[in-house]
């Protein structure tokens, strides 16, 4: 049976009369991803395609409105790669292109459009390829008595999938906002949100989303 929005997004009971507290994640909407220095032109062209920095920065707004935490999750490495597993194609790849998302670097800061306020909350990571293994995601999450998740971001081929799957593992409701997220080639991460997210996840576009939710609180 199909989860409704707004009752999700509006604290309905969950789980014992525990009511839900909302966060919305951005996944790696970096400069050196999707940005003015990407080193993957094709995702970052799909992002543009989609309006996706649009979209995520909308919801991050929303969201601070309602004083919802907003929580960037962000990869940034060492520039000897030392605390990172080079253990997939993928690593391998990027740790041969100098600079890479570096630690400190422009590569590693969020896009303009999000535009990052003192009140987010930002989750770097070493290794792998989503973010809750091995940072502080989950605990900070946990603090503040979040149970819901509005997921923007890239991409939906691994950075995306692998956040929704290990949050729904760790009892996180998963809101998926479907303008708001990426992967490569179009036509693939669509179907990866029509025949895999959508069983994990609620789908809805930013405009569900914003709609379902709360008013802005005063």
């Amino acid at each position: 049976m199909p989860i409704d929005l707004g009752s999700l997004l509006q604290g309905g009971e969950l789980r014992r009369g525990r009511s839900a507290t909302t966060a919305v994640l951005t996944m790696e909407l970096q400069r050196g991803v999707v940005g003015d220095v990407a080193t993957f032109p094709a995702l970052r062209d799909a992002v543009t395609h989609g309006n996706v920095a649009a979209h995520a920065a909308a919801l991050c707004r929303h969201g601070r409105a309602l004083r919802w935490p907003i929580v960037h999750c962000l990869a940034a490495f060492r520039e000897d790669w030392a605390g990172s597993v080079v253990n997939s194609p993928l690593h391998a790849a990027m740790a041969r292109i100098p600079g890479h998302l570096v630690a400190g670097t422009p590569a590693t800061e969020l896009i303009p459009e999000i535009a990052a306020e003192a009140s987010d909350f930002q989750v770097p990571r070493l290794s792998g390829v989503s973010p809750f293994c091995g940072t502080a995601l989950d605990q900070t999450l946990r603090s503040m008595d979040v149970t819901v998740l509005v997921v923007t971001g890239v991409s939906v081929n691994l950075g995306v999938l692998g956040l929704c799957i290990e949050a729904v593992n760790l009892g996180y409701q998963v809101v998926l906002a479907a303008d708001a997220v990426a992967g490569t080639p179009l036509a693939y991460a669509e179907s990866v949100i029509r025949e895999t997210l959508s069983l994990i996840c609620t789908v809805a576009t930013t405009a569900e989303i914003i709609a379902a939710s709360p008013a802005p609180l005063a």
